[in-house]
């Protein structure tokens, strides 16, 4: 008889935010026509720039045009994306060859596709609090899970020397859920120990956009020997709106090996096996993302939400409470007020003033009695949330 995977059974009940979306449809249930503000999920709420959407438009047409007429896109990224992809890495010092980018339809896709490239034997590092999905997708391969806790004292930072055997090691800086950004000398660290060892750096960089710090880096390869070791997945999500879109890219240099294997060579196997490809009109609207007009645009939407990041990072300061985040990242992740857990005060911010956030929980053991608010949504919105918080607090 056929068996299932029975790692699935290791699951944890829900997903995080199938949990939360559960618990506030319950509530709107309970009292119809409550309007809630939601500073949880990470959704953008500003729509694509005008130069991606002509570029959307444009490519449309392509599709109505037997001579413009696009099919099957190569399986590993058509190339005027890769190529622009490529090139705006160049602009930033980053020297990235068009043939080391793979479009995908996402990060949270592709964090889940790469387990592809690694035997299941090998145990994972995953410092938390952190992304749940990380955790999930491996435990779905049977892959044996170390978890990192890092807290307030050390900035929310993983250290390399409590790494231990870990083959695959995840770093997402900024950080989700807490904000936190990896400086030069602790990801030079990290890049030195995965030599060493011979572990990969899962470099997850969704947020790079958000970081405002000239000194701090934005691409794990502006790391000397990062090129040996790590891998960076980036997403279109957060940085340009294409989050119902569904649009991203990973790089694996043509440097990296382990035993013999090329992983770039592995993932062109990969993806021209399970793939076939990303749509023509998709990746025309990602490259426009590039362009001068369109860098100039997706900045003003990103000054929105670090706008909100500041408000929600300020009232939190009038308010007393430690928090980090905020100012490199769109997320603030704060310390809940005593006596209240992470899903406890998820409640009574939902019930008493319609506030939806994130419990801490949901990111592992080391986010309990913490919580996450996402700086994602409206500037009315939230104002009028902080502004309720507060009253709440007070």
């Amino acid at each position: 008889m056929l068996k299932p995977n029975l790692h699935y059974r290791e699951l944890h009940d829900s997903y995080l935010f199938a949990r939360i979306a559960e618990r506030t449809a319950a509530y709107l249930e309970a009292h119809p026509g409550q309007r809630l503000l939601r500073m949880g999920i990470g959704d953008v709420s500003q729509p694509l720039c005008p130069a991606v959407i002509r570029a959307l438009h444009a490519a449309v047409e392509d599709q109505a045009d037997r001579e413009r007429f696009q099919g099957y896109q190569p399986e590993c990224g058509a190339p005027f994306f890769r190529e622009t992809v490529a090139a705006h890495y160049a602009r930033r010092g980053v020297a990235v060859r068009p043939e080391e980018v793979f479009v995908s339809s996402g990060a949270s896709d592709e964090l889940g596709h790469i387990l592809d490239l690694f035997d299941p034997a090998s145990p994972a590092l995953i410092p938390e609090p952190a992304y749940p999905a990380y955790v999930d997708a491996n435990v779905m391969t049977g892959r044996p899970i170390r978890h990192l806790p890092t807290g307030p004292e050390a900035g929310f930072l993983p250290e390399p020397e409590a790494a231990g055997d870990a083959g695959l090691v995840y770093l997402c800086s900024p950080n989700n859920p807490t904000g936190a950004v990896l400086d030069r000398s602790l990801l030079r660290r990290w890049v030195d120990w995965a030599n060493r060892s011979g572990a990969v750096l899962l470099f997850d960089a969704a947020y790079e956009a958000f970081v405002r710090d000239p000194a701090l880096p934005r691409s794990i390869f502006e790391i000397e020997g990062a090129r040996h070791c790590a891998i960076e997945i980036c997403s279109l999500s957060k940085t340009a709106g294409f989050t119902g879109t569904r649009l991203g890219y990973t790089l694996i240099p043509l440097e990296l090996e382990r035993s013999g294997m090329n992983l770039n060579a592995m993932w062109v196997r990969n993806r021209t096996t399970r793939s076939n490809g990303v749509s023509y009109i998709l990746q025309r609207g990602g490259a426009a993302v590039f362009s001068e007009e369109a860098q100039a645009q997706v900045h003003k939407t990103l000054d929105i939400y670090k706008k909100n990041a500041k408000i929600i990072a300020d009232t939190l300061h009038r308010l007393g409470l430690f928090y980090t985040g905020g100012r490199n990242a769109p997320y603030v992740w704060m310390r809940c007020p005593e006596p209240y857990g992470s899903w406890e005060f998820f409640d009574l911010l939902l019930r008493n003033i319609q506030v939806v956030g994130t419990p801490g929980e949901g990111f592992g053991a080391s986010g309990a009695g913490y919580f996450r608010f996402s700086a994602f949504g409206s500037p009315e919105d939230t104002e009028e949330a902080m502004a309720r918080l507060e009253r709440l607090l007070n």
